[in-house]
């Protein structure tokens, strides 16, 4: 059997910006997508904790070193600058690699830097983020 669990989350994040008049997605600080364990073009889920809006889009890159969390396109709809989010990504797994998962955790503080980082490291060697 396969199940999908949660592979690494960005916690309660601060919308920065949203820009309706765009193609979609969300524009992460790369800092963030590096403790995350998350590259541009994967999947993630966006929970806002304000409305309990839930959406699915794809990353691109923000500006490295800004904080930036910027909701683009439709998904512009589903926040407002100041609204806090939780960027999720999931991933299969087998039983046995289930049981053994530890997922990245990534606490944030209210300007978006790193207060902590729990569970598993990265998946890969310090991998830094590239623009697709």
């Amino acid at each position: 059997m396969t199940r999908i669990m949660i592979r690494s989350k960005i916690h309660r994040a601060t919308v920065t910006a949203t820009l309706l008049d765009y193609e979609g997605s969300i524009a992460i600080d790369p800092d963030l997508l590096d403790a995350a364990d998350i590259i541009p073009g994967e999947q993630v889920h966006v929970l806002n904790v304000n409305t309990g809006a839930r959406l699915v889009t794809y990353v691109l890159l923000g500006e490295r070193g800004t904080g930036e969390i910027m909701l683009n396109g439709p998904a512009a709809r589903d926040a407002q600058p100041g609204d806090q989010v939780v960027i999720i990504t999931y991933a299969p797994m087998s039983d046995a690699e289930a049981a053994a998962h530890t997922p990245r955790i990534v606490l944030v503080d209210t300007n978006n830097r790193i207060t902590a980082v729990k569970g598993a490291p990265p998946a890969t060697k310090k991998r830094r983020a590239q623009k697709i």
